[in-house]
């Protein structure tokens, strides 16, 4: 980047490097795209630590419709909620051309869009690398697939033009920098999600007889082969429920799934529950008899961390970055099989021995994952991000 004072060979006074290092940081939080799940969640726990910081100034720009998603809000992050007809189209169009403009007049130090992509026009900028687009391949609608696809090249475009990018995962940096990692390697710094701290096991409780399963209902869930690999649990041990939490953001495929449950006669067993608050999530964590993961797209997978640290005994899909997340601390199977996956939730029904080791193990494996160290990272990205060239 050109710099004028750099080419007239105009040195800063070490009074004014003083100032300019030690005085906060205006940045403006795009969160636009935070609507459910684990971008809310993200959000909701990084805010008030970003707020802690004494060299930070976070604006948060949002939808007025999303309000109720962060109540209630931290009273030092400054709230600049807009209020125009929610479309792509004209989401786009606020967050290419208004955001950079606003960012501009308030003289923001810095945008941070806590999405795969940003605004194209932005001065300074950092990025979070947390959407899987691996989707595209299982998705089989073709608008759905577009999209997905159009995604990925905003993501690739906005890599290039970031000033840093923070990715959730190995997996993400890897898989979002769509083959091109080794040229982003010091561009992007990995900076796992973390937990908090309400998460984690009952002194006593009974577990009962049901299986948990936590995600927003979309494809990449993958609760049709989930379905198929029931059908043969639910035969071998024909009392089990299964419980699945999570919105149904995509109607279509709520409607496929419920449909396969009835075609294969097991939806009298599996109960939908919708979302649900922390309170609620963290008692069917502990009380569950095994928590199942089949997603084959994650970039994180926020719900195995929360159900480690619950000490809850995980069958997880071996796909995308569930291997780095549990380690050791869970049985994998393969998520496109559902005689796999239905052989891996017998094992651990079958042998309370394993479930017990794997229960320890996850709480251990829990303790690395902390929304502090996450801010702290997060924050020296930021704080690094927002320095004058």
């Amino acid at each position: 980047m050109f710099s004028l004072t750099r080419f007239l060979g105009i040195a800063y006074p070490d009074s004014l490097k003083s100032y300019l290092r030690s005085r906060r940081r205006r940045v403006v939080i795009n969160a636009m795209h935070a609507k459910s799940g684990g971008g809310v969640t993200y959000l909701r726990n990084i805010l008030p630590l970003l707020a802690d910081n004494p060299q930070l100034e976070p604006h948060i720009f949002l939808h007025r419709s999303q309000l109720p998603l962060f109540h209630p809000m931290d009273e030092r992050i400054i709230v600049h909620a807009f209020d125009f007809p929610l479309g792509l189209a004209r989401l786009m169009g606020w967050e290419q051309v208004i955001l950079p403009i606003m960012a501009r007049v308030m003289s923001a130090d810095l945008i941070f869009s806590p999405a795969n992509f940003g605004s194209m026009l932005a001065g300074r900028q950092v990025i979070l690398l947390r959407n899987a687009l691996a989707v595209a391949k299982t998705e089989t609608r073709w608008g759905k697939r577009l999209y997905w696809i159009a995604l990925g090249l905003i993501t690739f475009i906005s890599l290039l033009r970031a000033k840093q990018a923070i990715a959730v995962s190995r997996y993400a940096a890897d898989s979002l920098s769509l083959g091109f990692g080794k040229h982003f390697r010091k561009k992007i710094r990995i900076v796992h999600h973390g937990i908090s701290p309400v998460f984690c096991p009952a002194p006593s409780v009974e577990r009962l007889n049901f299986i948990l399963a936590v995600s927003d209902i979309y494809v990449q869930k993958n609760l049709h082969t989930l379905f198929q690999a029931m059908k043969l649990v639910f035969e071998r041990h024909p009392d089990l429920r299964l419980l699945v939490a999570g919105q149904k953001i995509d109607e279509w495929y709520y409607n496929l799934v419920v449909a396969l449950g009835k075609d294969l006669g097991i939806n009298d067993n599996i109960l939908f529950l919708g979302r649900l608050d922390t309170e609620e999530l963290l008692n069917l964590y502990r009380q569950c008899r095994l928590f199942v993961f089949p997603s084959t797209a994650e970039t994180f997978g926020n719900p195995l961390v929360e159900a480690m640290a619950c000490g809850a005994p995980i069958a997880s899909s071996n796909s995308a970055a569930m291997p780095e997340i549990v380690a050791d601390a869970a049985l994998l199977f393969n998520p496109l099989d559902s005689a796999d996956m239905a052989q891996t939730i017998l094992k651990l029904l079958d042998d309370p021995v394993l479930c017990q080791q794997l229960s320890v193990k996850g709480q251990d494996r829990a303790k690395l994952f902390s929304w502090t160290e996450t801010a702290k990272q997060t924050i020296d990205v930021l704080i690094d991000a927002s320095r004058s060239d």
